[in-house]
């Protein structure tokens, strides 16, 4: 028996049907699935989704773009709903968590909107958009083709992906644009870039002359890279763990000019030791890690969220250890996790002066992104106050 992920139905002639699943963000595929057109209400939608019961859509395309529309709806006057009966309560913590178990429940309801694809990634519907290339860049990791069936809201999320990896994003302290592949953070929030392009480079950088080396641990969409080339570092050592996150750094790269003055590098925080066993040493050595403590729901989410602080406390802790001396290392973040009550100052500084390592300076900015001024956003009052820092560590 196959162990491919697959869904089930029973058709009108009694038949029981299959269909391989696929999903991104790794969902288990739906245990009750039922065909579904244009002929169906969207409250009798709802009603069958809320019970757990995916439908899977065999009518016109956009009929069913309007469906999820109207499912999302329903979702949030739910939650509006149940908001309005619970006890007020002006613990941040407790809110945040709600926030998220309303947004994953949200996530859950109507993921349980199904579309087939056929084996090239086309949309068997009425007047489907072609989406191939979409999917394509999205689903490369798949090399089996066969016909299969995923969330509508998912490929929303790809076509979405596949219109920023073609357009790009303005980063205007880079002075160019960034190509996000999907499943990639996109660096839509600038401010924490100002802060590496302001920041002094350290003297032991810049007295290496053209044998300078920095490092970019973590390296994403391959942005801090870019930057620190810009502002003329001569080179620059990137590592990164996920192979998508790679392949879009190097993207990028080329399209910027600059693939040949930074050197990427598969693993998971800093580079494996020399041939002769000891750790190999930079004098600038940046990171910026996901900014808040728990589990991540997708790759993207990877970017924010860290269970148990794994990369930030990995790169404190291995960060002296790699330092050349008088070299500091740049730890990029926010203090959300500080204004949420999932991480405090002191922890943080603790984990600092446990890996033997010094606070050389700070530099802070406010965050510049809409939310901190939406009022009616749950979390708006951690969102007002954030700072965002580059914090210069060296060794003690």
């Amino acid at each position: 028996m196959s162990d491919t992920p697959r869904i089930e139905w029973t058709g009108a002639d009694g038949v029981t049907h299959a269909l391989r699943w696929r999903s991104l963000a790794d969902v288990p595929p739906p245990r009750r699935v039922q065909l579904a057109d244009d002929t169906l209400s969207a409250d009798a939608a709802y009603r069958l989704v809320c019970e757990g019961t995916a439908l899977l859509w065999q009518g016109d395309f956009h009929q069913a773009r309007q469906m999820l529309q109207a499912l999302g709806r329903r979702v949030d006057k739910a939650a509006e709903r149940a908001a309005q009966r619970a006890p007020r309560t002006t613990d941040i913590t407790q809110t945040f968590h709600l926030h998220r178990k309303a947004q994953a429940e949200r996530a859950r309801i109507l993921g349980l909107l199904l579309i087939p694809f056929d084996a090239d990634h086309g949309i068997p519907l009425r007047r489907a958009p072609d989406v191939r290339q979409a999917c394509a860049e999205a689903h490369e990791a798949w090399q089996d083709p066969k016909p299969y069936a995923a969330a509508l809201r998912e490929l929303q999320g790809v076509i979405g992906a596949h219109e920023w990896r073609k357009k790009g994003v303005p980063v205007p302290a880079l002075g160019a644009s960034i190509h996000p592949h999907h499943g990639v953070f996109s660096p839509v929030r600038g401010e924490y870039l100002d802060l590496v392009r302001d920041a002094p480079l350290p003297a032991a950088l810049t007295a290496q002359g053209p044998q300078g080396e920095a490092w970019d641990i973590g390296a994403g969409t391959g942005v801090l890279s870019a930057l620190l080339v810009r502002r003329g570092v001569p080179h620059v050592l990137a590592t990164e763990l996920a192979p998508r996150a790679l392949a879009c750094a190097q993207d990028n790269l080329q399209r910027l000019g600059l693939a040949r003055r930074v050197t990427l590098l598969q693993a998971d925080l800093f580079p494996l030791p020399g041939a002769d066993g000891a750790p190999r040493r930079a004098a600038l050595i940046v990171c910026n890690p996901p900014w808040l403590p728990g589990h991540a729901s997708s790759a993207v989410e990877q970017a924010i969220y860290d269970a148990d602080s794994r990369m930030l406390r990995g790169f404190l802790a291995g960060l002296a250890a790699h330092l050349l001396p008088g070299g500091e290392g740049w730890l990029v973040m926010s203090d959300f996790a500080e204004r949420l009550g999932l991480r405090s100052r002191e922890q943080l500084l603790g984990w600092i002066a446990d890996a033997g390592l010094a606070v050389a300076g700070r530099l802070d900015i406010r965050p510049r992104h809409g939310k901190a001024q939406d009022r009616d956003d749950p979390l708006h009052a951690a969102r007002s106050g954030e700072v965002t820092s580059l914090w210069r560590l060296t060794a003690a």
